[in-house]
C-alpha cells in the first residue's frame, strides 16, 4: 500500500487494512484486510459492482421495488461500503445504516473513499447481533417500521463467530424487516459447502418459527400498532451454477423474508426470474424447496 493514511491496524483482529488502486482505472480501489481482497469500490461508477456475489445481491435490490424508489437498508459488516454506495446511486435518498465491529475500518474507508454527496448513511461501531434490536431506531425509522433490506456480509466459513452463525441470530434479523423486507446473507465456503448447509438450515428454521404478523420489529415512542406482513419465506439461493456441484469453494447468497412470501408486494417468482436473467451467468436460483433439497444433497 502506498500513500499516507492508506493503511491502518485493526485493533480487534490485529490485521492490517489498506486501500490500493485496482490497477484497471483511476476510480477503482480495493480494500484489503490481512492481505486478502475484501471489497472493491469504483468511485466514479458506484452502480458497477465488481464482485460476483455482490452483483447478485444488487440484483435482489433491483427487483424488490420500482426503479429509483428509495429503500431502507441495514448492512451488517461495512467493508468498503460498496452496497451502500450502490443503493445511493440506483435509489437516491435511501436511508441506510451500517454496523462494523472494527472501529478503525470505517474511518479509513470514508477518508480514502468518500461517499457521494447526499448519501444517507449512519455507521455504528458494534457487534452485529448486539446492535440488531436498536437498528430501526438508530436508522431513524418510524416507530414500528422495519427495514426493506438487511444484508449480512460478515461470515468467513467455519471461522465465523458462533453467536452470529445460528438460528437465533437469523430470527432476530428477520424481526427487524418490514412488510416487503428481505434478509440477504453472503456465505463464503470451502469445497463441500458444509458451512453453507448449516447456515441454510439455520435460516430455514428461523423462517419456519417466525410469526406471520409480528409487526415490524422493535421501535420506540408511540406505537401505531403492528404492521401487517406475510410470514417470512424459507431461504432462496443465488449463486454461480457450477457451485451446485458442491465441489468448489466460493460464495452463495441466501435470501429470505416477508418480501419473498406468497402475498408479498412483489411476486417472489417474478423476483427470482429477474435475478436469474440479471446474472452473472451462468446463474443458479433455487427456491426454498430446491434449496432444502440442495442442502440434503450436501449432507
Amino acid at each position: 500500500m502506498t500513500g499516507a493514511g492508506r493503511t491502518v491496524q485493526l485493533s480487534l483482529s490485529g490485521l492490517a487494512a489498506g486501500i490500493a488502486p485496482d490497477g484497471f482505472g483511476a476510480s477503482g480501489h480495493v480494500l484489503e484486510i490481512g492481505g486478502a481482497e475484501q471489497s472493491h469500490v469504483d468511485l466514479a461508477h458506484p452502480e458497477r459492482i465488481f464482485y460476483e456475489y455482490l452483483r447478485r445481491i444488487g440484483n435482489v435490490v433491483d427487483a424488490m421495488a420500482p426503479a429509483g424508489e428509495p429503500l431502507t437498508a441495514a448492512h451488517l459488516g461495512a467493508g468498503g461500503l460498496t452496497l451502500p454506495r450502490y443503493l445511493q446511486a440506483t435509489r437516491p435518498g435511501s436511508a441506510q445504516i451500517a454496523v462494523e465491529i472494527e472501529r478503525e475500518l470505517p474511518s479509513l474507508v470514508l477518508r480514502e473513499l468518500p461517499l457521494a454527496a447526499g448519501t444517507r448513511l449512519r455507521i455504528l461501531n458494534d457487534d452485529a447481533r448486539a446492535a440488531l434490536p436498536g437498528l430501526p431506531d438508530a436508522a431513524g425509522l418510524a416507530p414500528g417500521e422495519g427495514f426493506d433490506l438487511v444484508v449480512v456480509d460478515i461470515f468467513a466459513g467455519p471461522q465465523s463467530p458462533p453467536h452470529l452463525a445460528c438460528e437465533g441470530f437469523y430470527r432476530e434479523a428477520l424481526a427487524v424487516l418490514g412488510p416487503r423486507g428481505i434478509l440477504v446473507v453472503n456465505i463464503g465456503d470451502d469445497a463441500g459447502l458444509a458451512f453453507f448447509a448449516e447456515q441454510a438450515a439455520a435460516l430455514a428454521a428461523a423462517t419456519a418459527s417466525a410469526p406471520a404478523d409480528p409487526g415490524a420489529g422493535p421501535g420506540s415512542g408511540s406505537d401505531p400498532g403492528p404492521v401487517s406482513r406475510p410470514a417470512p419465506a424459507g431461504p432462496w439461493t443465488l449463486t454461480e451454477a457450477a457451485m451446485l456441484s458442491g465441489r468448489r469453494e466460493g460464495n452463495l447468497v441466501l435470501a429470505a423474508g416477508p418480501g419473498l412470501a406468497s402475498g408479498a408486494p412483489v411476486d417472489p417468482r417474478e423476483q427470482a426470474e429477474a435475478w436469474r436473467r440479471a446474472g452473472p451467468h451462468p446463474a443458479a436460483v433455487l427456491d426454498p424447496l430446491e434449496t432444502e433439497g440442495f442442502v440434503r444433497s450436501l449432507r
